[in-house]
């Protein structure tokens, strides 16, 4: 998804995070579809030039809502798009130019993001955040060097990425 993004190949995006939503959030076809159409059109409305945070929560809202509603959860949808969007600007603070490093405003916001949508302590996903942030430092590194599709910093980005998914479902199931 984050190639798709940085490459503003919206359909690549969609297909992309169709795949994610019916994987990880096992929803029947037609909510799946919608909560990809969410997702997309979330990430268009942050994207450069238009960063449109209201926009941008508004939709993840809507997805969070209907993922917890779907799922029988109660969630605070409002507040966990609030935090989406806040990991999102703290990524693109860090993105262009501001500090990061020990205690870094990104792994915090994605620390506070997982403690709420998953219940979870955020010691538990402390590791998850890092790795995705991680994760991050290599997406942008790519992103600087021109966006190569061949370049070995994606391949570094998905396994950090693998890894923060793993520690955030070991996190949840705990």
């Amino acid at each position: 998804m984050w190639v798709a993004y940085y490459r503003r190949d919206w359909w690549r995006l969609l297909r992309a995070a169709t795949a994610l939503v019916r994987h990880a959030f096992a929803l029947p076809w037609p909510a799946t579809l919608h909560a990809a159409w969410l997702l997309l059109h979330a990430n268009q409305l942050w994207a450069p030039p238009h960063d449109d945070a209201d926009g941008a929560r508004r939709c993840m809202r809507r997805f969070y809502s209907l993922v917890a509603r779907r799922h029988g959860e109660r969630l605070d949808a409002e507040r966990a798009a609030r935090l989406e969007v806040d990991w999102w600007r703290a990524h693109r603070a860090r993105e262009y130019g501001a500090a990061d490093g020990e205690g870094s405003p990104l792994v915090e916001a994605l620390v506070a993001l997982y403690a709420h949508v998953y219940d979870v302590a955020p010691d538990d996903v402390r590791q998850a955040a890092e790795q995705r942030a991680l994760a991050m430092e290599h997406s942008d590194r790519w992103v600087a060097g021109g966006c190569e599709p061949g370049s070995v910093l994606i391949e570094q980005e998905r396994v950090a990425l693998v890894r923060s998914y793993a520690a955030l479902l070991a996190a949840v199931h705990r």
